[in-house]
């Protein structure tokens, strides 16, 4: 009977310990990835919708996505490059955003959806085939949710502009008529990642 009765009290000081042990893993695991992304300025919550989004349709690639921070000042690095396998920043460069969502407030922006407001839209988007226009070589985007379903008849799309910096710089950029606006030589960068993708990329603009 003695001889049971260890038996179980071991058993159960085993499992217990494994318990632990994992919840302290699990935990600890968090804490790394989310530290890793804060510090790399992406949301976590962004990238968990983006995943979500192409576990559902597999018509988007996923590898890699484009995130943009409007938290963070138009003079610092906000568009990023992320590689949704490996969860780490691939690439990274300044963004404009639209003069509409100025609010006269330093470090305060606006959002909205509406025609001629010249304003981002916040939201998931889908970047389409390329075009020639009066920015030279562009991308189509097509929004993904509320705030941002106007995108395409907004004409809303990823272009370069020779007055968006290469490097980071202190205050603030040139704004764009609302779509997301970056340096030629960055959106060079970028093209090729667009170009060569067999699905098509999901650019999400969040604050």
């Amino acid at each position: 009977m003695k001889k049971i009765l260890f038996v179980f009290l071991l058993l159960s000081l085993l499992f217990i310990g494994y318990k632990i042990v994992l919840k302290c893993y699990d935990s600890c695991s968090l804490k790394d990835e989310s530290l890793s992304l804060t510090d790399h300025k992406v949301d976590l919550a962004q990238i968990k919708e983006v995943k979500k989004l192409i576990s559902f349709n597999k018509k988007y690639n996923d590898k890699v996505a484009f995130f943009i921070n409007m938290k963070l000042p138009s003079g610092k690095n906000r568009f990023f490059v992320y590689d949704l396998e490996n969860n780490k920043i691939l690439d990274q460069g300044l963004v404009a955003h639209g003069s509409g969502s100025e609010t006269g407030i330093k470090g305060k922006l606006k959002f909205s959806n509406i025609p001629n407001s010249l304003s981002t839209s916040l939201g998931k988007y889908s970047i389409g085939n390329y075009y020639n226009g009066k920015f030279g070589k562009a991308y189509k985007l097509y929004g993904l949710d509320k705030t941002n379903s106007n995108a395409f008849v907004r004409d809303i799309v990823f272009h370069y502009y020779f007055d968006v910096p290469y490097n980071e710089q202190n205050g603030y950029i040139c704004n764009s008529y609302g779509c997301p606006m970056v340096n030629k030589k960055y959106f060079e960068r970028m093209a090729k990642i667009i170009d060569t993708s067999k699905s098509d990329i999901l650019m999400s603009i969040y604050y």
